[in-house]
């Protein structure tokens, strides 16, 4: 029962105290990243605008080590190979503008940015804004440069082909696992003499060698374009369609993943599609239906200590959404993405 003895002891302790004075060891690392001189805290409309708050490093590229950077936040403007609505080119952008996610994961207890060095390293360049053929050259060519640098790559996209070229860096020498998670299984063939549309990313890169159809997962699968997903389902991919997911319940979709991904490196593909058009109507090809918010937290949360080497977030096409609803779910779904990234990072160094 609360009591003056109670008031007095805790008036002694709290009264007077700056709110940037912590006393719990973990809350105290968040505050130590959020205050200065012990109440002033830094505002979160001020200065420009990165992934996630992160230091903003466009020299890091440009070093030999990235600057010594465990993780590298990067974005991936280019939207060519939409097969409706354009407009992605402009995620990055949203995304960044998207204040106060983390730094503190509450339910993992994690505070990814105080254990690695992380760093928004800009946005890629482009040769051209014209040829996709050439975006898709040089998007394989600047995630080698990263990998080789041994560097954990996240993307903000851009269409879900950019993933494609993605994975021909990450899994150039091993074919990795995929955690995807999406409306669309993304495994058709070429349209009108393309290759890098955004509905075959993941066809092809079965057929580069660089993916693991046995080690992938497909998850929110759902709407009108299932006859073009053959592909996956001939090639043992894993198809967890949206209305399953009310069935089977998270913790069995949790199960499914941890067992068809097992201990080799994994790559976390998130479309923001995947979510109902309620929770992110700001994209390219929306399908009534979806996941919740909620339930895809859930499921990244779950699957916190996959060996993850890598990861995106794609398709957040910000002019169709005035509340900036899509670019906030995409914004912490990349937070989440970097926190499995870190897990997975102080795993392998055994710290």
């Amino acid at each position: 029962m609360w009591d003056d003895e109670k008031l007095a002891k805790i008036r002694g302790k709290y009264a007077g105290v700056p709110g940037g004075v912590v006393f719990d060891p973990t809350f105290k690392r968040v505050a130590e990243l959020q205050f200065k001189d012990g109440g002033r805290r830094v505002w979160p409309w001020a200065n420009a605008a990165t992934l996630l708050d992160a230091p903003y490093r466009p020299d890091a590229a440009d070093l030999p080590d990235f600057g010594g950077l465990d993780v590298a936040l990067i974005g991936v403007p280019m939207d060519l190979g939409v097969t409706n609505r354009a407009g992605a080119r402009l995620g990055p952008r949203a995304v960044r503008a998207i204040e106060r996610i983390g730094p503190y994961e509450h339910v993992l207890n994690m505070v990814p940015a105080a254990e690695v060095a992380v760093a928004d390293i800009g946005d890629l360049p482009f040769r051209s804004r014209f040829s996709l053929e050439s975006c898709h050259e040089d998007i394989e060519a600047f995630f080698k440069k990263v990998v080789e640098a041994g560097v954990v790559p996240i993307a903000v996209g851009g269409d879900h082909s950019i993933t494609g070229s993605i994975l021909k860096a990450i899994g150039e020498t091993k074919p990795v696992g995929m955690l995807h998670i999406d409306a669309h299984c993304d495994t058709s063939g070429d349209y009108e003499g393309s290759k890098f549309h955004h509905g075959g990313p993941f066809r092809k890169a079965v057929l580069d060698g660089v993916l693991d159809p046995e080690r992938t997962i497909q998850i929110g699968i759902r709407g009108g374009a299932e006859f073009l997903w053959e592909f996956s389902y001939e090639t043992g991919m894993t198809v967890i369609h949206a209305e399953e997911v009310t069935g089977l319940g998270v913790p069995a979709i949790i199960a499914k993943a941890r067992e068809v991904l097992g201990d080799g490196p994994v790559y976390v593909s998130f479309d923001v599609d995947s979510l109902d058009p309620a929770f992110a109507p700001g994209t390219g090809t929306p399908e009534i239906g979806g996941l919740t918010s909620r339930e895809v937290l859930e499921i990244l949360r779950g699957l916190n200590g996959l060996n993850v080497i890598g990861g995106d977030v794609v398709e957040v096409a910000p002019q169709y959404d005035p509340t900036s609803n899509t670019a906030h779910a995409a914004a912490q779904v990349l937070f989440e993405i970097f926190c499995m990234s870190v897990t997975a990072l102080k795993a392998r160094r055994g710290s």
